[in-house]
Formats: structure tokens, sequence, C-alpha cells
């Protein structure tokens, strides 16, 4: 005789499908409120989606209210929803503007506040770095080769020192001037220069390539308190000469640096990064929405919380016009979407080959399902403003910016933009890494945060585990951001991740 549980979640009365919040059996009943009781055809894996209604084929598959897809045969009730019956099909979205905006009320009680650095240009810094910031893949081995000098117990005497990190990519010459791409990695470059989480900074080049140290310190102010040093390898006599001279002048700033000290800063200050990777059927249940609650809570503040991942929200762009301040905002948003349909269309792809292979395992089908649930990290709050690839992100609010949806290249536009502070959302479980900017890494699921718990900060899956709801995990992320930001090491941090992870995006013909 079958079992009769409550083992799916329906999230809008109008859905076509639940969620399984366990593996099911074939056979297994289970009971949908405002449904009744569905028994499932066939085996179900928790995180996958249960019918619950049939759909002819041809018809949408509804959740979160929205349509995810279409079938592509006949679903009856309790059939297993995934690859082999639901496709993205030709579905059009309805387009509005500035007609759902929201402002999120500030947190009851006494202004939240963090320990954070105060940098005399007025910017605040969450971590207190050296950087050794390369112009040129050229100069990356030596830059690397300078960073590991201060590895092990070299730093134990300067403890307000958080670490010497190397930023290396692989562009800086061979680029088309004037271009797009040569653009976007200038951008990038300037931007973390000038990130406030770097007290001090080494830029190495090899002193022959396109983006020559004078474009990347342009726009910095060398009068500032920041310690800036300048250097090529073939001024100064080859490798070993280089990683000498560097070492010894990043050694002389160190008892400057060491005197910074940590004071009392708005919680207003902080500039959150959303970021998910490895997402799977919960993503868009626990960790995401958990998320949003936490960055409409910051909003309230007068913070700033920037989405990004332009693939990724591709499908659900029509909700966050809604949210815009201003049809010009939301129009901008559309016109990054058309950016990248152009963008992919010319090396022959489509912008619904998403989700992953992993992603697919997790539960998600259709990119229109990733994406609704992946803006849930953006919480409520009005769009206030559209950035492009690692613009200064210089207004209050909630914020969108065109990036990719690789996770390296796309923080590492938001750190250039002046994140100061990111949460990464995972179902399937990275261990993504962000220096110089701290990364929270939230789980969707109760399973993945006791098999990978050295790599996991909170756990969202309490939230479909009924120990927790939604608000009271977005109210532990928000506190875990202001402990973070006041020095508390996040678990990439332990780990020491996140040098690697520097990695512009690069765009437009190598010539």
């Amino acid at each position: 005789m079958s079992e009769r549980t409550t083992a799916v979640l329906h999230l809008d009365p109008g859905d076509s499908i639940a969620v399984s919040l366990g593996d099911l059996a074939a056979g297994q009943e289970v009971t949908v409120p405002g449904v009744g009781t569905v028994t499932a055809a066939t085996e179900v894996t928790r995180g996958h989606k249960l019918a619950v209604r049939p759909v002819a084929a041809g018809r949408p598959v509804i959740k979160y209210g929205q349509a995810i897809g279409v079938a592509l045969s006949d679903i009856a009730a309790g059939d297993h929803v995934h690859t082999h019956n639901l496709a993205m099909g030709d579905l059009q979205r309805e387009y509005e503007f500035a007609t759902a905006r929201v402002t999120p009320e500030p947190p009851a009680g006494d202004r939240p506040t963090f320990q954070g650095y105060r940098r005399a240009d007025g910017r605040v810094g969450t971590r207190n770095y050296i950087g050794v910031l390369t112009s040129v893949n050229c100069s990356a081995t030596a830059a690397r080769l300078i960073a590991d000098q201060f590895r092990g117990t070299v730093l134990d005497d300067h403890p307000a020192i958080d670490g010497v990190m190397a930023l290396t990519h692989n562009s800086g010459c061979g680029l088309v001037d004037g271009s797009e791409g040569a653009g976007v990695l200038l951008r990038t470059l300037r931007g973390y220069a000038a990130h406030p989480n770097f007290a001090g900074l080494l830029i190495l080049g090899l002193g022959c390539e396109m983006m020559e140290l004078d474009l990347i310190t342009a726009e910095l102010d060398l009068s500032s308190d920041l310690l800036v040093e300048r250097m090529t390898i073939q001024e100064s006599g080859g490798v070993r000469a280089t990683i000498a001279e560097g070492t010894r002048r990043i050694k002389a700033m160190l008892p400057r640096l060491d005197t910074w000290q940590r004071t009392t800063i708005d919680a207003s200050e902080l500039i959150l990064g959303l970021n998910c990777g490895g997402s799977d059927g919960y993503s868009g249940i626990t960790a995401n929405p958990a998320l949003g609650v936490a960055s409409d809570l910051l909003v309230g503040l007068g913070g700033r919380s920037v989405l990004a991942e332009t693939p990724e929200i591709f499908g659900a762009e029509h909700l966050l016009t809604r949210r815009a301040v201003s049809p010009e905002v939301g129009r901008r948003l559309l016109d990054r979407i058309d950016w990248w349909r152009d963008y992919v269309a010319a090396v022959g792809g489509t912008l619904d080959n998403n989700p992953s292979p992993g992603n697919k395992r997790g539960g998600l089908t259709t990119i229109l399902e990733k994406s609704l649930g992946a803006v849930a990290k953006g919480g409520r709050a009005e769009l206030t403003g559209v950035y492009e690839y690692a613009d200064r992100i210089d207004r209050p609010g909630f914020g969108f910016m065109d990036t990719p949806g690789y996770d390296p290249v796309s923080v590492t536009g938001l750190v250039a933009g002046g994140a100061n502070i990111v949460c990464f959302t995972t179902g399937r479980g990275s261990v993504f890494g962000c220096k110089p900017v701290p990364s929270i890494k939230i789980g969707t699921n109760s399973e993945l945060a006791r098999s990978m718990p050295d790599d996991i900060d909170i756990n969202a899956g309490t939230i479909v585990d009924g120990t927790e709801t939604v608000a009271e995990v977005g109210r532990t992320i928000f506190d875990t951001l202001l402990a973070v930001a006041s020095g508390h090491q996040t678990a990439s941090e332990e780990l020491d991740i996140g040098q690697d992870e520097f990695v512009p995006w690069q765009l437009g013909a190598v010539t």
C-alpha cells in the first residue's frame, strides 16, 4: 500500500508542478494542499519536479506562477517533469516598466554597523590587502612569485594586513586598441586598483604591452592613502631582479599599512555582490529568496546590492523591468539582453543552452526555470540602476550588472565595480572565493551542508527542513554580512581560496 505524505512543495496555487523534498518512489502518494492526492508514476529525485496537474503537449508548464517552458508531450498528474518532457519552447514575455516598485523598510531597532576601513576617498574596505596587479599576462609569473614571498609566517608581525595577493590574467596585449574588449579589461584593472580592500598596490608589467601602466593608474588618486608602486620587468632587469625588487618594495609598505585600524561604520556603506553557482532545484526556494531578504534589509538602510549574470536572468527579465524606477532603467536592461542575443548568435549559440549538466542533475530543466529562481537573490526592492561590466556601482539601492554567468568572470566584474562583500548561493557545492573581497557561501540544502561543511558558511536547507523560515534565514545572512565585513573569516578565506578567481571578461579579437 502506498504511503501518503506531504513530501513536495507546491510554490504557487497556479503551478502545474511541485518540487520533491525527498526521493519519491514510484507509486508513492503525496498530498498537495489545494490540489489533493497525487501518485508518483515513477521515481522522482529530491529537488526535481512532480506534475500535480495534467499539461497537454505544447502547453506551458508553470512554476513560481510563471511559465518555465512547454510540455514536449502530454504530461499526466504524477509524472516526473524534466528534460525528457519539458523544453524551452517559444514563450513570449510581456514587458512592463516601473509597475511593481517597492522601497524596502530598514530593519527595526538601532541602525546596524560593522567594523571596516574608512579610506581617504570616503569609500569603505572590509579587508586590508596588498595587491600585485598585472597589466599583462607576461608579468603573471613574476607577480605570483612576489606574492608567494609573503606566505606562511612572514606577516605574523603585521596583524592588520590580511595578505599579499597576485591578480593575474590572460590578456593585456594583442587587443584591438579602442575595442570593446580593451575597454572592458581597462575598466576591470582600474576598478581593482582603486578597490578599498587594497591599502597597498604594486602594479607590474612587462614593459612593451598594450595595457601600459599609465593607463591603469590614470584615474588613481596617487596623493591618497593608497600606497602604489609601479614596475616593469624589462626596466628592472629581468624576472629574478623584479622579484627581489618587488618584494623589497612591498616589505617597505608593511609598517605603514599595519597601522590601519577598523572603525565603526554604518551598514549602508556595504556594497553587496549577489551571485550563484552550482544551482539546484532548491535554489529558488531556499538560499536565493533568503538572500533576497538580506538584500532588501541592506537596501532599506541605504546600502547597495547588485545582481549579475545576464544569461541567468534571461526569461525572468520581465520581473525586473516591472521593478525599474523608470522606463529608461528597464529598457537599459532589455538592451543588455538584446546585446547577449546578438553575441551568442554570432558564435552559433542561443541563450537557452543553460542550465549546466550539474544544474539538471539537481532538478533544473530550462534557463527560464533557473532564471526565475536566480532573480530571487535580488529580493523585492526597486531596480535603481543597470551597470555595464565593471562599471562603478555608484547609486544606492538594488542594481543589476551585465556579466556572463561564469562565476569567476561575473564576480570579478562586481568586485571591479566596488562590491566590498559577496554572497554566493550554491546547491551542488561551489567552493568559490574572490579575494580581496570575502565571499559568504550559502547552501540550498542540508545534505550539501553536511557533506561539505568546510565550504558552506550558512545552511539555507533548514527552510525545506521546516526548522526555519525564509525570513529567519535572511536575517541570519544579514547578520553574517556584518560579522564578515567586520573581519570574521569565511570558509573560502580560511582555505585561502580566491586569488585564482580573478578572471576579467575577455571580449573581442586577439590579434
